[in-house]
């Protein structure tokens, strides 16, 4: 079970967790701040514009973040549809989070490769 960082009404509210996704946690919590609070659409056309490299935040782009997100938000809509909500009036809200870092087993001398995780969260609440 997941605790999400943001508690809301279930009836009028869907939501979708990314876990151990390979994104960087520093430029997922820049992007997630950007989204949040915006409308679904407005959004979704956000991480669009800046995967496809039209639009920057602070002068970089997050593509990788973007996708990893994008991804996370239309499984939250699916889920929106599934409950019956009406998709023109949700709002993001978005979430990043350190997940748990895996050491590769190497010999000593190379032992620092490590694969660094980030959990999302994602809540869509109908207005």
């Amino acid at each position: 079970m997941n605790r999400y960082a943001l508690k809301l009404n279930p009836k009028k509210s869907a939501r979708a967790y990314g876990r151990a996704l390979r994104i960087s946690a520093k430029s997922s919590g820049v992007v997630c701040k950007a989204i949040s609070g915006r409308n679904l659409a407005k959004g979704k056309e956000l991480l669009q514009d800046l995967i496809e490299q039209r639009r920057d935040l602070d002068g970089k782009y997050y593509t990788n973040s973007s996708k990893g997100i994008l991804n996370v938000i239309r499984s939250a809509e699916a889920n929106a549809e599934f409950k019956g909500l009406d998709p023109n009036r949700l709002i993001i809200f978005a979430s990043a989070h350190k997940g748990f870092t895996f050491v590769r087993p190497r010999r000593l001398k190379m032992r620092r490769t490590r694969r660094k995780m980030t959990n999302i969260q994602v809540v869509l609440q109908q207005k």
